[in-house]
Parts: structure tokens; sequence; C-alpha cells
């Protein structure tokens, strides 16, 4: 059996919250409710949480409200999923911008859930600090903000992503696909917009500075890694 978690789930229909916890809670997990946002924002910054299922539409205070407030407040990184029937590109930038780590659109697989709390879950960030470094270059991620030799990085929420998932990734490489995906869902732009972001990026991390951290891994994708 796979490690079983602590999961939050916050969601106000009480169907698909008693649906998603009995599967969980079948796989071995450990699952904690609340049916309105503040009450999931109190169990969230009270409890040990592995991951936060987080609806968007909520009584008292909606998802992105919830998000925000817990990346300001709490002193660990919780992994985020927001869940949510919302499926256009600007409400999944808006959810990403307020601190959600993947976005999973109503109606969903209870089974790619599943796979998806245990990604996230497993995730090394889990539980330590919002700020780490890479080189001379530092991320914040509860102020969504990067600097590089002590200068600051003006990134868009969309540049600023891209440089997370590759930085909480690094060394290691991050496919192209799953950079897509983590960005655009199931409803990736074709792959020039992808090369696109990639080179504005690396104008911002690499080009004012003399050495590159941002590679290109032939075949595979992008990797992060400080300069020799």
């Amino acid at each position: 059996m796979n490690k079983a978690f602590d999961i939050l789930l916050v969601e106000d229909n009480a169907d698909l919250a008693g649906n998603v916890i009995d599967y969980l809670e079948a796989l071995g997990h450990r699952l904690h409710y609340a049916a309105d946002g503040e009450a999931g924002l109190r169990e969230a910054l009270t409890r040990s949480i592995d991951v936060v299922l987080l609806d968007l539409a909520l009584p008292r205070r909606d998802g992105l409200s919830v998000c925000a407030e817990i990346r300001r407040r709490s002193d660990q990184r919780i992994p985020i999923l927001m869940l949510t029937a919302r499926d256009t590109l600007d409400d999944k930038l808006a959810g990403f911008a307020s601190g959600a780590d993947d976005y999973l659109v109503k109606p969903f697989s209870l089974a790619e859930l599943a796979a998806r709390i245990t990604a996230l879950a497993q995730r090394p960030q889990l539980g330590q600090p919002h700020s780490f470094v890479i080189g001379p270059l530092t991320i914040d991620r509860q102020l969504r903000s990067a600097t590089r030799a002590g200068q600051s990085l003006r990134l868009s929420p969309l540049l600023w992503d891209i440089l997370l998932l590759l930085a909480e990734a690094s060394p290691q490489p991050v496919a192209r696909a799953e950079i897509a995906r983590r960005l655009w869902g199931d409803e990736p732009p074709s792959s020039d917009a992808l090369r696109s972001h990639i080179h504005l990026l690396r104008q911002i991390v690499d080009k004012p500075f003399d050495r590159a951290m941002i590679e290109t891994v032939h075949s595979v994708g992008f990797r992060l890694s400080p300069p020799p």
C-alpha cells in the first residue's frame, strides 16, 4: 500500500465531499473536512496537513482568498490542489497566482485525484520553509519573489510559475509536457508558446549575469542549475 497522508478537504458540495472522503479513506488516507472557507482556513493553519483539497466557490470565504491566506500565514509549505468547475486559462492562472500547486477541473476521476495527491505530498518542499536558495538564486514561495545575486527579478505570474517549477525540481530536469500540464492543464497551447516563455525567462534570469542557470536538456525539457 502507498503511504497514507493527512488530507484536508474544503468543499461545500456534501455529495461530492462524501464521495471523495469515502474513496480516499478506503486508500488509507486520513481525511479532515470543512464545508466553508473560514473553517477550511482554520483547519489548515491549526492541523498538521500534508495536502489541502480546496474548492473555489465556497461560503463565507472563497477558495482564492483561503489559498492566499494559507500562503501568507503558514510557516511551512502546504501543497494545495484546487478543485473547481472553473476551467478557463484565466481561472487557472488566478489559482496559481494565489499560491495553488495544482488544479483539477470538475468533474474529475477519483483515481486521478488520488494520483495527484500522492505526487504533491511527496514533493521535496513538503513541510519546508517558504524561502530556499539555489546558488545565487533565492526563491520565496510565500512572497512569490525571486532574486539573483541580490537583484530582484521582475517576473509575470506565468514566468514565476515556470521558474518555481524548475527550482523545486532542481537539479533534476522537468519535462516539457509536465511544464505545459502544470501551466495550462489538459489544453496546452502549441510548443512554440512554451519555447517563447522559456526565452523570456532566460532574458530575466540569465541574460544580465555572467553564467546561465536555465539549461535545455535534449529530448527531455529544462533544468535549473547553479552556475559552476
